[in-house]
């Protein structure tokens, strides 16, 4: 749970999850432009070690910057992390007027200690002991002697030092934790269903189940083993949670909470408004895009406010623009130009908490039943811990896409009608529902889907679910469910439907088997906060000179109406040929003269293997591009069975493609990662041809196994598998053999052969030269952009001045050099196999018989020169089997492009 950004987790710090809001929401880099102005104070910092007692040494790092008092701020660090991570921040707040201080927690960096989760005894007590620093420093501004004037902000756990500082210790100000719990016990143990997966993240993050204080461990050793929180563990978990100590929380406190957060959803900040506002102090929450599951965290917005608030808070300055008391921030679409989601606010003079704007939505569905399966194997598939960035699932949920895996007869199903306008949920919404089981004690997973109006596509918001145990269900119970907060507008026409499944991957379900009987006892009722408007965006430039430039294209396509057609019609007689390239050409982007693919032309057939080669800068990746339609070409023609290619030409289809470093989710088995895959491409199933896909991959039983056990050749051969699902008729291969040692080359080879056997086409670009000889048919050499040679590989390997003789016998040493002095001979030397020839440049071969026996003396296909070689062995009595050219693709290769590769 390592709250640093993604790119700054190490390797081994996979569960280091967007959490790293750590570092996004309170230490962006260069937030503030008096940071890197040339007049900008010069920062001092002195780094300390600070004994706190019982042996436990805290690393510190002091930052000021400028003369005269100031008020300090306290920078906490995410789990995982260390006072390197708030560093930039430290520097910037610096320069902004505040003495900042940075430290280590317990266990983490340099400091020393056990981890204590927050201990009140330790962790809190050691803020304190920072907070008596301060107040010594003659710089710091002081509301009293012994008080400094100090705020204290941080992510995640550091948020949650943050909130237990201000309560602990009344010389704290102001405060803005971000994505952090309020309650841990109900983070972890959510209404008695133990969050096993982030529980797991939380102590390999920490370094191991030793590294923290014992009963810690040993709390943890026992609800992992039983998969079910007893009172002792929740009991320890909420002494060590701000919701105990929230009476005396009554500073300035701004709630920065994540949307796309399994592990600290927006409930928990909900609670810590409740109870801060309830204490008299201003309270602001504002929700962000990102989360602990990825996403964006807007760094930049989000740093400027957590400055004006200490402004206000800290400095007094009472013209700081804090910021509306509530706002959302909400995914409207994707840019064109960059791929990212474009975000957008919303915001309201009031927060309005989980249940503003009830709606009720009526919901149908018989009583259904279903079953826990034994183990709770296979588990529904929600949110994945641990796989965070801008990859993440609940980002792709954001942007319409349904990455949710609920498997049948494990779930029971109740669905509206199509709404008849858009509805805007914000907040949690409840629903009443009657459970039974053939066990006493059952436990559930309730989500809402956003299904969309031809109901295949359904998109599950923020991939977040509520768990809930329900005991004494075995006579039948009536349970109100409250499901997870949720930000999102359903659009007219889709549909709301509630799933109630036995299982899910991140939580310990009920281990054994079991029958559930659920059934509707209320509408669904759904908030919308009706006090909530939304920002609107800035109008862009194509605003103001988009109706002359649309009168200049008009003017245009009268002129050129005439020339211009429909989209190119398919060429009937190229239907069987999967690729036809004719006249191709790229140039450099902001160049007129020079191409980066020119005036290139080849045909490919079905069956082939087509090895395409060329160095650095030949124009490869340019024409793959091309040919996938993701860049469009300046000049020439690309048709795939006919039809010329364009971006989303619906041939494209036909057309599978694997690029170096395809990501899979570790949890999973490699068969679950391929079916998750192409339901998310929404084609039937049916479609995916998956077990064909998976024989030509032949990773056997591998497939049952979590792809985290997996080597890197069976990563790249279910990448590969990936590529080929749907079984495209013209398959892509970027670099497959990348990284792989010796026998997985191997097996990739013939994976590779094996898919082209059955009729369909690969196109491999490597620059592993004797394994394209070994596994491609054809070949296709570029250099500087253009075609140099294409043909068969034998072809292009026969074009040489070496022949390999065979011998029938082996013969002395003395018959070999009296082969070396032949007239057009330069050398002959032993190999393997026979005897090497080289010709003199002069007498090189036209014509080659490739490793074909030698009979009366003449055989077919060889030049003249050839022949007389062959006459002078027979002369000499060497016992020839065979006569062919010998040349390794490697030096066909240099020759064709000058030897620069």
């Amino acid at each position: 749970m390592d709250l640093r950004l993604p790119a700054l987790r190490g390797p081994r710090r996979w569960a280091a999850t967007a959490a790293a809001a750590a570092v996004a929401v309170l230490a962006g880099t260069g937030v503030w432009t008096a940071a890197a102005s040339d007049d900008a104070p010069e920062v001092h910092r002195a780094d300390r070690v600070m004994a706190t007692g019982g042996g436990v040494k805290i690393d510190t790092s002091y930052f000021t910057a400028g003369s005269g008092r100031r008020p300090a701020v306290l920078l906490a660090h995410g789990f995982g992390g260390s006072k390197d991570d708030v560093r930039q921040q430290a520097e910037d707040l610096a320069r902004d007027g505040y003495a900042v201080m940075t430290w280590s927690a317990r266990g983490f960096g340099r400091s020393t200690g056990k981890i204590g989760l927050n201990d009140p005894k330790g962790e809190v007590a050691d803020v304190s002991r920072l907070i008596d620093w301060l107040a010594k420093r003659p710089e710091v501004e002081l509301d009293k002697s012994g008080d400094p004037r100090v705020g204290l902000a941080g992510p995640s756990y550091g948020g949650a030092i943050s909130l237990l500082a201000a309560g602990y210790d009344q010389r704290v100000d102001a405060i803005a934790p971000a994505i952090t719990y309020w309650n841990l016990a109900d983070a972890l143990f959510p209404n008695g269903v133990f969050k096993k997966l982030w529980a797991g993240i939380f102590v390999n993050t920490g370094g191991g189940c030793d590294r923290f204080e014992d009963q810690l461990c040993t709390m943890y050793d026992r609800v992992a083993e039983s998969g079910t929180p007893d009172q002792e563990a929740v009991k320890l978990l909420q002494e060590r949670s701000p919701s105990a100590v929230g009476e005396r929380i009554k500073v300035p406190t701004l709630l920065i909470q994540g949307q796309t957060d399994s592990l600290f959803p927006l409930g928990q900040a909900d609670a810590a408004a409740k109870a801060i506002r309830a204490n008299g102090a201003p309270v602001d929450v504002d929700w962000i895009a990102g989360g602990h599951d990825g996403g964006d965290m807007e760094a930049d917005r989000v740093n400027a406010r957590v400055e004006a608030w200490f402004d206000r808070y800290l400095k007094d300055e009472s013209g700081a623009d804090i910021g509306p008391a509530f706002r959302v921030t909400r995914t409207g679409g994707v840019d064109s130009t960059d791929g990212a989601a474009q975000l957008r606010g919303a915001s309201a003079d009031t927060y309005p908490g989980l249940e503003s704007g009830r709606r009720t939505i009526a919901l149908s569905g018989r009583e259904q039943e279903f079953a826990n399966p034994a183990g709770a194997n296979p588990p529904a598939v929600s949110a994945l811990p641990g796989i965070g960035g801008a990859g993440g699932l609940s980002q792709l949920s954001s942007l319409g896409v349904g990455v949710s895996l609920d498997f049948p007869g494990q779930y029971a199903g109740f669905q509206s009608r199509p709404l008849k306008d858009n509805l805007w949920i914000t907040g949690s919404p409840t629903v009443t529902v009657r459970v039974k089981s053939s066990t006493d004690d059952a436990v559930l997973f309730g989500k809402v889907y956003d299904v969309g109006p031809d109901g295949r596509q359904q998109v599950l918001p923020s991939q977040l679910v509520a768990p809930v145990r329900v005991q004494g269900a075995k006579e039948g119970k009536d349970v109100t469910l409250t499901l997870p907060a949720i930000d999102r507008e359903i659009e007219q026409g889709h549909r709301l439907r509630l799933v109630l499944a036995a299982t899910d991957l991140g939580y310990a379900s009920a281990m054994t088997p079991a029958t559930y009987t659920v059934s509707l006892k209320s509408e669904l009722n759904v908030p919308t906060a009706p006090g909530l408007s939304t920002a609107a965006a800035p109008l862009p430039a194509w605003v103001w000179w988009l109706p002359a430039a649309g009168a200049l294209v008009a003017v245009a396509l009268l002129l050129t109406g005439r020339r211009r057609g429909t989209a190119t019609p398919a060429d009937a007689e190229l239907a069987d040929v999967p690729l036809q390239i004719t006249g191709l050409s790229k140039r450099y982007a902001g160049s007129t003269d020079r191409y980066a693919v020119r005036d290139l032309s080849f045909r490919v057939e079905k069956g082939q293997v087509l090895g395409l080669l060329g160095p650095n800068g030949a124009g490869k990746t340019t024409t793959l591009r091309m040919l996938m339609g993701l860049i469009k070409p300046d000049g020439g023609e690309i048709r795939v069975f006919g039809h010329a290619i364009r971006p989303g030409a619906p041939v494209l289809s036909r057309v599978g493609a694997f690029v170096e470093g395809a990501g899979f989710l570790p949890h999973l088995s490699g068969r679950e990662n391929l079916e998750l895959y192409w339901q998310a491409t929404g084609r039937p199933p049916e479609d995916a041809h998956l077990d064909e896909a998976l024989e030509i991959a032949g990773l056997g039983d591998a497939l049952a196994r979590a792809v985290r056990t997996y080597s890197q050749g069976m990563r790249q051969r279910l990448a590969i598998a990936q590529a080929m699902l749907g079984l495209p008729d013209l398959l892509i291969l970027d670099e497959p053999t990348n990284g792989l040692d010796p026998p997985q080359i191997r097996e990739m080879r013939e994976v590779m052969i094996r898919y082209a056997a059955g009729g369909r086409t690969v196109i491999v670009s490597s620059h592993l030269l004797a394994e394209v000889e070994q596994s491609c048919t054809h070949l296709v050499v570029m250099d500087r952009g253009r075609l140099v040679q294409a043909g068969p590989v034998g072809e292009i390997i026969g074009a040489g001045d070496t022949l390999l003789v065979g011998l029938a016998a082996d013969i002395p040493d003395a018959l070999v050099e009296k082969v070396a002095v032949l007239p057009d001979v330069e050398s002959a030397v032993r190999t393997e196999g026979g005897l090497l020839v080289r010709l003199t440049p002069a007498a090189a071969p036209t014509g080659t018989v490739s490793g074909a026996p030698v009979s009366d003396g003449a055989p077919g296909g060889v030049t003249e020169r050839s022949a007389s070689l062959l006459v002078e062995l027979v002369r000499l009595e060497v016992p020839v089997a065979s006569l062919g050219a010998h040349r390794r693709l490697e030096d066909a290769f240099l020759t064709l492009i000058g030897g620069s590769a």
